[in-house]
């Protein structure tokens, strides 16, 4: 990224971007729906779980029966300390980190709840970011974008002057809402001018947007 600094602030997705973390969600749902003797997850409900807050996805796998809200209750109280075993940072990430850290403001924008700050310190990545916003920490979860105006606030930017880097259709929808720039990352199927498959893409991207994302505003 060059020295004009137009983007200030670069803002992450966790799951599916800072880490391949599918394996452990469906290992914590499929847990959750086990000690209430049912079925485990069918694949709508992996690729539901994957975007949507644990709130939401609680009631989503659990709708029909009568364990929902004590499920909620339990889940909140539970050790996740296996299941962030079972996540796979994404190979140059922290090298990404270093390399932004100096230059902008760093942010995490996620529809975690009570787990994100227990990730981002086991994995030694807490000191990377300025602010994380949480599922917790809003009164609307994403798509709606208030994580990111959130973040906005806390830079003092416009929406131009910041980058959400996600991988869903949430993610998307959270970007445009906002009006900040955004990047698909790992998903080919989102409809955007700017996608990566690896770090070492996302930082070209980073860097593309920098030198000629003025002409890409609406």
């Amino acid at each position: 990224m060059n020295n004009k600094r137009k983007i200030s602030a670069v803002i992450f997705d966790c799951d599916g971007v800072m880490f391949d973390s599918r394996q452990a969600n469906i290992n914590f749902y499929n847990h959750l729906l086990e000690r209430y003797g049912l079925p485990l997850m069918t694949e709508d409900m992996v690729a539901y779980v994957h975007m949507n807050t644990a709130d939401k996805s609680v009631r989503h796998i659990f709708d029909g029966t009568p364990f929902t809200e004590e499920a909620q209750a339990y889940r909140m109280q539970m050790d996740y300390t296996p299941f962030i075993n079972d996540m796979v940072i994404e190979p140059g990430f922290k090298d990404l980190l270093r390399d932004l850290k100096p230059r902008v403001g760093l942010a995490v924008a996620t529809n975690r709840s009570n787990t994100i700050g227990e990730v981002l310190e086991q994995n030694g990545l807490t000191g990377f970011f300025d602010i994380v916003v949480s599922s917790l920490d809003v009164k609307n979860p994403k798509p709606h974008p208030e994580s990111i105006h959130k973040i906005l606030d806390f830079f003092d930017l416009a929406p131009d002057q910041a980058v959400y880097i996600g991988d869903s259709l949430i993610d998307l929808e959270t970007a445009r809402a906002a009006g900040v720039y955004f990047i698909a990352y790992g998903n080919g199927g989102l409809e955007t001018l700017f996608r990566a498959w690896s770090m070492e893409e996302l930082e070209k991207v980073l860097t593309e947007i920098e030198r000629d994302g003025g002409r890409y505003l609406r």
